[in-house]
């Protein structure tokens, strides 16, 4: 008589927080540079968007689900892919793929996508209350950020929405820059020594 043993062979991988949270910080950055005047055109945000907003944030998403964190996961893919989706946009608009795709484009139809975002990170916002308060700052900017977005491809108070959506990405940024100096050298040294700030305690116990 044949016996069959299985064996559970459970694999530790890093926690891919810092390396998602850095791909936001770098890329809200330099995007917002451009939203604020400071610098000009989107030829050298392009690579930013790509490799930190997209490619970095993407690796850290797939970590999260090997580590079966579904929230993190979602997440870092959902804003991998946004960046990837931009990136594809400032092509169009540029005219890479030629002069009949860059006429064609209406801008309006970014405005709506950016309503989806916002639908999908007010749900994201209320997931992050659980988690700590560092993330949960970011969401609510990036909720802010997608306001200004929508609102200013819509030509609604296009000044005051654009810097706002300049504004809230430069932030997410900072914050973001300290979420990967908490996540690093809190595990690096074993304490805690930049605080993320305790989960709220409202839908979870």
């Amino acid at each position: 008589m044949e016996t069959t043993k299985n064996t559970n062979v459970t694999v530790t991988v890093a926690d891919p927080s810092a390396l998602g949270l850095l791909g936001l910080a770098l890329v809200t950055l330099v995007a917002s540079s451009q939203k604020l005047g400071w610098t000009e055109g989107v030829s050298l945000v392009l690579p930013w968007a790509i490799f930190l907003g997209g490619f970095a944030q993407l690796m850290a998403c797939i970590i999260d689900a090997k580590k079966n964190n579904v929230f993190g996961a979602t997440a870092f893919g959902g804003y991998a892919f946004f960046w990837f989706s931009v990136a594809m946009t400032w092509f169009v608009q540029n005219g890479i793929f030629g002069e009949k795709l860059q006429a064609a484009a209406d801008s309006k139809q970014l405005g709506f996508a950016f309503i989806g975002y916002l639908i999908f990170t007010l749900i994201m916002t209320i997931g992050s209350m659980e988690t700590n308060k560092i993330l949960f700052i970011i969401f609510v900017l990036i909720d802010f950020l997608f306001i200004g977005l929508a609102l200013s491809t819509f030509d609604i108070a296009y000044h005051f929405t654009h810097l706002l959506a300049g504004w809230s990405e430069f932030f997410i940024a900072l914050v973001s820059f300290y979420g990967v100096g908490a996540n690093v050298l809190n595990r690096h040294f074993g304490r805690e020594f930049l605080p993320y700030g305790k989960p709220f305690g409202i839908f979870k116990k």
